[in-house]
């Protein structure tokens, strides 16, 4: 069956179809599958111990503080710099494609800057090379998201995000990895997060195939209408609007679940005392269970909906699956209780992430802004990092703790759910 879809109007004149028909074959998807894993791989290595390693080496007694700022400069870099980026590539003209030179250059970018953090004298350098490797890795990003909607058919697109996102689980468990391997030595980890970076992105350098941009295809290049239309205005889109605030809910429903999880464990859970696991070890369990079964439910999830044609149904079904697991892991506040919520938050959140990518490409304005408009979107995903810790410390400190905070999660991804259906132009 046929997904229902509004084709996207090309601009007279660009060469950029409007939607593609050929299926891509497997040498392409393997390729955007481990770009997307070397990204992660250079975020979250560093993301998860390796800043906060050198920043305990600057300063142990302000290691907390350096940390936020470092990665808090970083945050504002990717929210600016993806959308950026993504409208940069839509109007990069060449015989090597739009995407690909941003994928090339953001990632060697990214990788110059990991190799320069491993050397860092002081604070200022850590937080300005930090900065550079959340450019770097963002260019790449939404060069190589874009890219899907670019190749690869509305019939496939489930399938293809599914992938992606599993390229992304695995690339923050093998950052993980590269992280407790050279425990220790945060240099060494910064260098093997470059090296990783770049090999990921040869399989999809070499098969990109990218559709040349003619040169002037978007006329003259000016500012204040370049700047103007990263404004996409929800009247004149409203399906674009629905799935950007939608997307926006449910991960902030996510990122209240995962903020306080050390302490959760630690304080309601008491897992040290009752099970005499230590509450990173645990942390670090319910990581494995939620990444395992989110890889496993991604892929199976965007198959399941190509299958049916259909997304919103499936769309709705796992921001409700998402919802239960911040209900479970609050009302049943046990190490089983935890274990079960992992479970569940894993097997919403992939089926989400596959199904919701292959609606959200559906949506688009323009067939020639694709890269913009998912570096629009993807702000909806680097958002809720600012937004839910404002939401969540009001209900831990002041509001009845853990349970209402889980409640509250559970709500704001209903809330999500509850919003899809307002999106029209995709069954």
């Amino acid at each position: 069956m046929a997904v229902p879809h509004r084709p996207a109007a090309a601009q007279p004149g660009t060469a950029v179809p409007a939607e593609p028909t050929t299926p891509v074959r497997f040498p392409w998807i393997l390729g955007v599958v481990l770009v997307n894993v070397g990204i992660n791989v250079a975020f979250f290595g560093p993301l998860q111990v390796l800043l906060a390693q050198q920043a305990a080496a600057f300063d142990p007694g302000r290691k907390e503080a350096i940390f936020a700022l470092v990665t808090g400069a970083g945050a504002a870099v990717s929210m600016i710099g993806n959308p950026l980026a993504g409208a940069l590539s839509d109007r990069t003209p060449g015989r090597f494609g739009r995407r690909r030179p941003w994928v090339l250059f953001g990632a060697v970018g990214g990788a110059i800057g990991l190799v320069a953090l491993a050397g860092a004298p002081d604070v200022a350098v850590m937080t300005a090379l930090w900065c550079l490797v959340q450019a770097g890795c963002n260019a790449a990003y939404a060069a190589i998201t874009a890219a899907i909607p670019d190749k690869v058919p509305v019939t496939q697109r489930g399938t293809v995000g599914g992938l992606a996102s599993m390229g992304i689980t695995v690339g923050i468990l093998l950052g993980a990895v590269v992280a407790a391997v050279v425990a220790g030595s945060f240099s060494l980890g910064y260098i093997v997060c470059a090296a990783v970076l770049v090999l990921g992105t040869v399989v999809y350098l070499v098969s990109a195939g990218d559709a040349a941009l003619p040169r002037g295809a978007f006329g003259r290049f000016s500012l204040p209408a370049f700047l103007g239309s990263f404004w996409i205005s929800p009247r004149r889109h409203p399906d674009f609007a629905w799935a950007w605030f939608t997307k926006l809910l449910v991960n902030v429903g996510n990122h209240m679940i995962l903020l306080y999880l050390v302490y959760f464990l630690t304080d309601e859970v008491r897992i040290e005392q009752t099970t005499g696991i230590a509450p990173a070890t645990g942390v670090l369990i319910l990581t494995g269970i939620y990444a395992v079964l989110v890889i496993v439910t991604s892929v199976v999830g965007g198959r399941l909906s190509d299958r049916m044609g259909r997304r919103k149904p499936l769309v709705i079904l796992s921001s409700c699956v998402i919802a239960a697991a911040s209900l479970t892991i609050g009302l049943f506040p046990t190490w089983a209780g935890a274990i079960a919520g992992a479970s569940v938050l894993g097997i919403g959140y992939g089926a989400y992430q596959a199904v919701d990518f292959a609606l959200v490409t559906q949506v688009l304005p323009r067939a020639e802004d694709r890269g913009k408009d998912l570096g629009v979107i993807n702000v909806a995903n680097s958002l809720p990092q600012v937004i839910a810790p404002a939401i969540a410390y009001p209900f831990v400190a002041f509001l009845g703790g853990y349970v209402s905070l889980y409640i509250a999660a559970a709500v704001i991804g209903l809330l999500g759910a509850v919003f899809v259906t307002r999106i029209r132009s995709v069954a």
